[in-house]
Order: C-alpha cells, then sequence, then structure tokens
C-alpha cells in the first residue's frame, strides 16, 4: 500500500512572519507505521516547497498513492485557519483519484468525527486515535478486515458512517520510533522569518490542567475527552536522541518545544538539560508553560539558560483570581508575576498572552486585563481570542448561547486571531476594535521597544520582536477588517 501525507500550501499567523515546520502528526504516524512494516511512504509537504493546488495535485497524481493523510496535531501556526485546506484539498484528491482513501486526523477532526465524514463526502476515516489507531485502520483497509471494529477510527461503509470502539491511549510515549524526518524537506524549515534551521518538537502529550478555552480539546475521541487530562512524557533520554539526530543529520539550530507544558515535571527537564550538555548539542530552544511550571523550575533556570533557552512562553490569559478559577487556569496571580520577574533575570526573553472574548467579557474587563499585562511587562504581548474548541466547555457554553453552528464555521477565521463569537455584552466587532486597541497599546509604550533591543537577550529573541512588530498592522487588519492570513 503506497500512502501519502499532504499538507497543502498555507499562510502563518500575522505575528509570526515565515513560520513552518515539519507536520509532526505526518512525522510520527509516518515513523509508526513504517516500524510495523509499511515502506511506501511519501510526504508532500507543498507549505515547504511553495508548491501551488494545480502542482499539488499533478504530483499527488503522478504518484497515485491507494491513501492519502491530512490533518495536523498543532496549532502553532495557523489554529483552525487550516481546515479549510484540508477540507479542499480532499475534495480536490478525490475528483482526480477517485478510488484513493482519504484519511483525515488530529486536531478538530478527531473530536468531530461523524460531522466530518458526513459534511465532507471526499474523506473516507477520521482516526480519533493516536499512531496505533492509524495503524489498525491501515492493516484493515489493506487486508479488508472488519472496518467497524477498528478502535479509535469513524469509517464510512457503504452509506453508513461507523464509530469504531474507543481507543486507549499509549502511555509510554518512548515506544514510539523517532519521527520520519527523512521524508521532509528539512532544509526548508523556518521559525519567525529568521530561526533556520528550524523544527517545532513535541515531547509530551495532554495536559494536568482543564483550562476551558484549551485548543487541545479537539484531539481526542468525543466519547472520552477526559483523555486530554492525562499528562504523557517522553523521556529526556528519547527526547535528547530526537533532538541530536536533528543536529548532526538535519543541522538543524532551533527547536521550539511546542508542548504546551514542557515543564511540568522540574526532574525532568533538569535531566533533559544535564543530557544536553553532556552530548555538547548547541540547539538553542524555546519552551511553553504555565506560570506555575515555571515558578517550579525556578532553580533550574539558569541550567535550562545554559543549554539554549532564550524565550519562555506562556498563558497570562486573564488578570484576576476570580477569573482564573472561573476558566479553570490553576495558576496565582502571583505566579504569573513571578514567572516574569525570574525569566527576565535570567535574561531569558517573555512572550506571554492574554484571551478576550470569554462570555463574560466586557469593556471594562478586557481594559484591566490590558492594564495588568502592561504593569508586569512581558516582551512580547501575544492576543488571541477565545475560539471554541470541540469537547471544551467554552463549545459547550457557545452552543449553549447559540454563537455558533458547528456544521458551518468559516474556518478562514477561525485562527485564535480573528473574533469568532460575541460575548454576553460585546459584539464580534468590538472585540476586534478592543484587541487592536491593546497592540497597539503596548507595542507602542515609549521605551519598551528600546528596553529589549538593548537587552542581553539572545539575537533570536530580538529577531523574533522584530517579526512581531512587524505583523501587528496584519493583525489588527485581520481582528478589525477580517483580513485572512492562514
Amino acid at each position: 500500500m503506497k500512502i501519502m501525507f499532504v499538507m497543502p500550501k498555507v499562510g502563518a499567523w500575522a505575528t509570526h512572519g515565515k513560520h513552518l515546520g515539519p507536520n509532526q502528526l505526518y512525522a510520527h504516524w509516518a515513523a509508526y507505521v513504517r516500524e510495523k512494516g509499511y515502506s511506501d511512504l511519501e510526504v508532500l509537504d507543498c507549505r515547504a516547497l511553495e508548491i501551488d493546488t494545480p502542482e499539488m495535485l499533478e504530483r499527488i497524481k503522478k504518484s497515485n498513492p491507494d491513501l492519502v493523510v491530512l490533518g495536523d496535531m498543532l496549532h502553532s501556526y495557523g489554529g483552525y485557519g487550516i481546515i479549510s485546506h484540508f477540507n479542499d484539498t480532499a475534495r480536490l484528491i478525490k475528483e482526480e483519484l477517485s478510488k484513493v482513501k482519504i484519511v483525515f486526523g488530529g486536531l478538530w477532526y478527531s473530536a468531530m468525527p461523524v460531522p466530518t465524514l458526513e459534511d465532507n463526502p471526499a474523506v473516507d476515516f477520521v482516526v480519533m486515535g493516536e499512531e496505533e489507531s492509524f495503524y489498525d485502520l491501515i492493516e484493515a483497509v489493506s487486508g479488508e478486515k472488519d472496518l467497524r471494529a477498528v478502535a479509535g477510527v469513524t469509517s464510512r461503509i457503504g452509506k453508513e458512517i461507523v464509530m469504531g470502539p474507543h481507543k486507549k491511549l499509549l502511555e509510554d510515549l518512548d515506544s514510539l520510533p523517532l519521527p520520519a524526518y527523512d521524508l521532509f524537506p528539512m532544509d526548508k524549515y523556518v521559525g519567525h522569518t529568521h530561526w533556520k534551521p528550524f523544527v517545532e518538537m513535541v515531547t509530551s502529550r495532554g495536559c494536568p490542567s482543564a483550562c476551558t478555552f484549551c485548543y487541545e480539546w479537539d484531539q481526542y475521541d468525543p466519547r472520552s475527552p477526559s483523555d486530554f487530562l492525562k499528562w504523557r512524557a517522553k523521556s529526556p533520554e528519547r527526547v535528547i536522541e530526537e533532538m541530536e539526530i536533528l543536529h548532526k543529520k538535519y543541522g538543524v539550530k532551533v527547536v521550539v518545544i511546542q508542548d504546551d507544558n514542557f515543564n511540568v515535571n522540574p526532574a525532568r527537564v533538569k535531566k533533559f538539560c544535564e543530557l544536553k550538555l553532556k552530548k555538547d548539542i548547541p540547539i538553542k530552544w524555546v519552551s511553553l508553560g504555565r506560570a506555575v511550571d515555571w515558578v517550579n523550575c525556578e532553580e533550574i533556570l539558569p541550567l535550562m539558560k545554559q543549554t539554549g533557552l532564550f524565550t519562555g512562553v506562556f498563558g497570562i490569559e486573564v488578570t484576576t483570581p476570580e477569573e482564573l478559577k472561573k476558566i479553570a487556569k490553576g495558576i496565582t496571580i502571583e505566579q504569573i508575576k513571578k514567572t516574569i520577574e525570574i525569566l527576565r533575570r535570567n535574561e531569558i526573553a517573555v512572550v506571554a498572552d492574554i484571551m478576550m472574548g470569554f462570555d463574560y467579557d466586557d469593556e471594562k474587563i478586557i481594559k484591566q486585563r490590558y492594564e495588568f499585562t502592561d504593569e508586569v511587562d512581558p516582551d512580547i504581548l501575544w492576543i488571541g481570542y477565545v475560539t471554541p474548541a470541540p469537547n471544551s466547555p467554552m463549545w459547550r457554553i457557545a452552543l449553549k448561547n447559540n454563537w455558533i453552528d458547528p456544521r458551518r464555521v468559516d474556518f478562514s477565521k477561525w485562527d485564535f486571531l480573528h473574533p469568532v463569537i460575541p460575548t454576553n455584552h460585546l459584539s464580534k466587532e468590538e472585540l476586534g476594535r478592543l484587541g487592536s486597541w491593546c497592540m497597539r497599546e503596548f507595542f507602542s509604550k515609549p521605551g519598551r521597544i528600546n528596553r529589549i533591543m538593548e537587552s542581553n537577550f539572545d539575537i533570536l529573541a530580538k529577531l523574533c520582536f522584530q517579526d512581531v512588530m512587524a505583523g501587528v498592522g496584519k493583525w489588527e487588519a485581520g481582528a478589525t477588517k477580517g483580513e485572512v492570513h492562514i
């Protein structure tokens, strides 16, 4: 069986400049089925190769695969803005190759398998599970086994749509093979226009928190959304093994560890850093984590800095104890302030985000949220609009208030940078204007630019800041005028 993983040509967030890395869903799934004996695999990354739709279709026809995979596991460059590209690509492929089987998986699709198949006649299967479910599906298709019994997969069988049993999550991530980077054009990937060669890594899955708005709810079987709360991580040894290959084989210089919570276990982070030093891997890196996790890593921050950490990312989201509790963030105001203080003390640049568009938001709350953020003074501010993720509590709130129609989503604007739902007090237009005001106020504050550019931050952090600054105008055009970037 010939399996082709197709990444359409898509853009990136307005503040990210040119930003693209290997599709981690494809890298993991391909590696897994190859280890199981399927060797006829191909990745067509039109985003990296800058291939337009007509040429993409010609290449797919020439390759003539038996099965095409579409989807992603990261929201790191476009949120749900990429979903319409996957949907359109599936339709176009099916028109050209009527017998090819098309599989969707990853973000959005895993949580919306039945509606996806009902609304997309070109799609044959949706994988709700992970690598094991994808492999089981391939085995069933290859051996003409009973598709109804494939756990973690929803199948189109004749005119019927059938959900297979729930698939238990894989606990030991070290049992997975290393991602199949050899299938990708590794010299083409770049982060924030200036970081290259570049890769986004995934070293853990799930989250110990349960934030009501989190986009990661959407990657799990809708019958068992609590799977999201089971944090599973690769060992430090396995993370270093992957990073060493990225450095030695592909010359990668910058990595963003894209886990939402890389820092959950300080002992794991410390071991990772010690091994990185021992192996003398010069890759510089960025890490994401909750404020509480950064605070718990305070003692090892100098070590993290020594091993190449140059930027720390975390979510402020909201700015009062009552709100933090309301959205189940699992952090405190003191931890937010402490995170910025300890990162800056270690000369690690700080990227923080705030959210707007919660059901209770009004102008006063949003301006107070901005004033707090301006006071604690991160180096880079990222503003995200609440964009309901299937399975999440915010999804249920939006449905209850009739703010969304799940079957008529304009994915081009569901990228977290366009307001897509109102609040109880504000229209989408008002949210757009308030977000634009916050961005202008933050990035025009006297002294902030000079402080960052004259700091001892790594040049990569300063280049990222420049890239964000260059994109503020486009960000505003998206928020207030509906300009599409993905």
